[in-house]
């Protein structure tokens, strides 16, 4: 019972000390993105700031899984986040001495992306140090419930600080809430020792005869360690090849929608927002269903459940407005309001979506914490992450040029289909599907 409640409190504190600096983080960001917008209204300057908090965080993450692996997690992710802090410290003080914002932002962006690379693939690696295995959906089910709650509330709070508050207030909000999470880490959470990091003899374990050594060499040999790995469990090759793909395929619903709403139903500012609140209450309660309902017993049939439901709902928003022209409800008037009875049916396809998300996304993460052995935990996250970071926006240098050559709905309907028939040939590879049996 003790030790039912010792791992309960460790959850609690961490989840709640990493909710309370990602909250500081969503502040500066959407402050940093607006406040760059609003002066300079530039898509050069926005193309400018997503490229210097994206590449940096790229190029270390392989750096970082192996110090993940090679070094106390716990210190890693407390200094990831002093690191950050010590970056809005410094901003918030060039900022009173007048510096450009434009110039500081992008250092700022660039040296934060650096500290999360650091950061995500230490706690993805921790948190099977504190939470039982078989309690890991739940947990990483309620971790994703709290950080869509913060993707409902961060914009709005942003905003509220903007307005009443200077550049360097916010900076200096996210330094205290970053050292607050480092105190409650340091304190609070009290890590249990392993009495075995090994994963039980199944077919998701290496095809060669031994698998790569532990980190303990130098720094490319500990990487070439980590991609020798993932070669030797097969699994996980078919694994990231999946995701890899359904990355790329999720990339129009995810970055295009807010230009088809401007398109196909109208150009005011809180259709676009009414678009990130549906998604973001979307995920809210899909994560509180994993959380709950913790999935099928095999972790691939939940996520190729979620993939059909995504595939369907990107369908359903590329073919709405034609829906809409169908059932003459395109010149529909509700309350006042044009086409308000279309979008109501477009937003509803978009809650959908993002109740879909966490089924797929809390499942992936747990299949790797289950199976994947401690000591090369840290370069499997880091690579999958490197795979989520990159691919999505990669994928719009591709997706971006087409929509202004072709209709968004087009590229929905298709991208849909095929994200569908990725969810009805997966099951075709038997090793992949027997990795999502739980240890």
């Amino acid at each position: 019972m003790n030790k039912t409640q010792n791992w309960k409190k460790n959850a609690v504190f961490f989840l709640g000390g990493q909710t309370l600096s990602l909250f500081g983080s969503s502040l500066v960001q959407y402050a940093m993105m607006w406040r760059l917008t609003l002066d300079t209204q530039s898509g050069f300057v926005m193309t400018g700031y997503i490229i210097a908090g994206f590449l940096p965080a790229f190029v270390l993450s392989p750096f970082a899984g192996v110090w993940a692996d090679r070094y106390d997690r716990k210190k890693i992710i407390a200094i990831a986040d002093a690191f950050i802090a010590v970056v809005s410290i410094i901003t918030a003080v060039l900022l009173s001495f007048n510096f450009s914002e434009v110039f500081l932002f992008f250092t700022a962006a660039a040296l934060r992306s650096l500290g999360n690379a650091v950061h995500q693939p230490a706690v993805g690696a921790f948190l099977p140090r504190i939470v039982p295995k078989e309690q890991l959906t739940r947990v990483n089910g309620i971790n994703g419930t709290l950080q869509s709650a913060l993707m409902l509330v961060s914009p709005i709070a942003a905003g509220s600080l903007l307005a009443v508050l200077p550049m360097n207030y916010i900076f200096l909000i996210d330094a205290l809430t970053a050292l607050l999470a480092i105190s409650v880490l340091i304190f609070c959470v009290h890590e249990q020792k392993k009495e075995d990091t090994s994963v039980q003899e199944d077919d998701t374990q290496p095809d060669t005869a031994s698998s790569a050594p532990p980190a303990s060499g130098g720094f490319l040999s500990d990487f070439k360690g980590g991609l020798s790995y993932i070669k030797n469990h097969r699994y996980l090759l078919s694994f990231f090849a999946y995701n890899a793909v359904l990355l790329i395929l999720v990339s129009p619903a995810a970055f295009l929608t807010p230009l088809q709403t401007a398109r196909s139903y109208g150009s005011e500012v809180w259709r676009l927002t009414s678009i990130e609140i549906v998604f973001s209450v979307g995920m809210m309660i899909g994560g509180g269903v994993i959380a709950a309902w913790g999935g099928f017993k095999n972790r691939m049939k939940t996520i190729l459940s979620a993939n059909t439901v995504m595939a369907f709902c990107t369908f359903a928003l590329g073919l709405s407005p034609f829906l809409s022209r169908i059932l003459d409800l395109d010149n529909s008037v509700l309350f006042g309001i044009t086409n308000l009875l279309p979008f109501i049916i477009y937003l509803f396809f978009m809650g959908i979506f993002g109740i879909a998300l966490p089924l797929m996304n809390t499942p992936a993460t747990v299949m790797l914490q289950e199976h994947i052995e401690d000591a090369y935990l840290g370069r499997v996250f880091s690579i999958y992450g490197m795979l989520a970071q990159s691919l999505m926006p990669l994928s719009m240098l591709i997706f971006g040029p087409l929509a202004d050559a072709v209709s968004i709905e087009l590229i929905l309907v298709i991208t849909g289909a095929v994200m569908l028939t990725a969810a009805v040939i997966t099951p075709l590879n038997k090793r992949l599907m027997e990795a999502g049996e739980p240890v």
